[in-house]
């Protein structure tokens, strides 16, 4: 009888641990690189994707920052810090890059309203080594990044060579261990859209040698979707950097009263749930110059893919809203 009730335990245990592996293997596993700084939407963005981790729909693996502002990587790790994880790993790249301040100073608003641990972005470490270390010790084809901000740390880590983490060289390191990249840039058909021009010669540079699928939620897709007034009249919502940063720039930016467009959201959305009802893909080339101005060449045949918003303005920005006011869990 003991025998039986300890086999029974053992099967037990191994139904367990098959379960707990079948759900790692469904949770996508994400690099979120931002440039969070002049647009506040990286903030609602990085709200969504915390959101998603706390009810069990994504795993963040790093959070990773193209802006060489000083106080990006610490706002950021504030915010982190808000849903209770201030130990997410964080990158900046140590070579050239643009440094870009925040509408109406938000950075400076939230850096000295709430403790950071994080003095400066010159004390990160650099972006590629963390994109390096993550992305040796992962499973083949097992991360998708996501890039709502500039190309530059894509650039870099695509040229980058072998060091302590991996023999292989960026390019073929990229191509083994992510399984997508998933791009809040570009204005389908045509554009001139920021997160490409800012830094146009690594955007054309990564659009054209990224060896894996890159999907891209254009500027047109999340323009019209507009979230933030639920979130900052929400009294029970305290203590909240995300609150504070949307309720400081929309009380000063006559254009967004109402509410901020929701363009990094979008891109998080799709990496996280897919194209779910929301979107729909079309498949195709997006041909980018070197001042940064693309153009989408539709081909059954093209490595990317663009998304299309099929869904109802109104009810998109109420699903991105509500992530964006879940409370960190206790």
């Amino acid at each position: 009888m003991v025998k039986m009730r300890y086999l029974v335990y053992i099967l037990l245990v191994c139904i367990l641990y098959s379960c707990h592996q079948q759900k790692s293997m469904d949770v996508p596993l994400i690099i979120l690189d931002t440039d969070f700084g002049p647009d506040y939407d990286d903030v609602g963005a990085v709200a969504l994707l915390h959101c998603a981790v706390d009810n069990g729909e994504a795993e963040i693996l790093s959070t990773i920052v193209s802006n060489r502002h000083p106080l990006s990587a610490p706002c950021l790790s504030i915010v982190n810090a808000y849903y209770n994880r201030p130990d997410i790993p964080i990158g900046i790249p140590k070579k050239e890059a643009r440094s870009i301040g925040s509408w109406e100073n938000w950075l400076e608003m939230v850096y000295e309203s709430y403790p950071h641990r994080l003095l400066s972005t010159q004390n990160i470490p650099d972006a590629v080594e963390v994109y390096r270390k993550i992305l040796s010790e992962a499973e083949d084809q097992s991360i998708t990044i996501v890039t709502i901000g500039f190309f530059t740390n894509l650039y870099y880590l695509l040229q980058s060579l072998p060091d302590q983490y991996s023999k292989l060289k960026g390019k073929d390191l990229i191509q083994q261990k992510v399984c997508k990249l998933v791009c809040m840039a570009g204005e389908f058909p045509n554009g001139y859209e920021t997160n490409i021009k800012v830094d146009s010669r690594a955007s054309k540079y990564v659009i054209e040698n990224w060896p894996t699928v890159i999907i891209f939620s254009g500027a047109e897709v999340g323009r019209h979707v507009k979230t933030g007034a639920r979130l900052i009249r929400d009294k029970t919502i305290v203590h909240s950097p995300v609150k504070d940063i949307y309720g400081h720039v929309m009380n000063r930016i006559e254009r967004d009263r109402y509410g901020r467009s929701s363009y990094d959201q979008t891109a998080v959305l799709y990496a996280v749930y897919g194209c779910s009802s929301f979107f729909e893909e079309e498949k195709g080339i997006l041909v980018v110059d070197d001042k940064g101005y693309n153009c989408w060449i539709k081909s059954d045949e093209g490595k990317h893919v663009r998304l299309i918003l099929k869904s109802d303005i109104v009810s998109l920005a109420t699903y991105i809203e509500d992530k964006m006011m879940h409370k960190p869990l206790k």
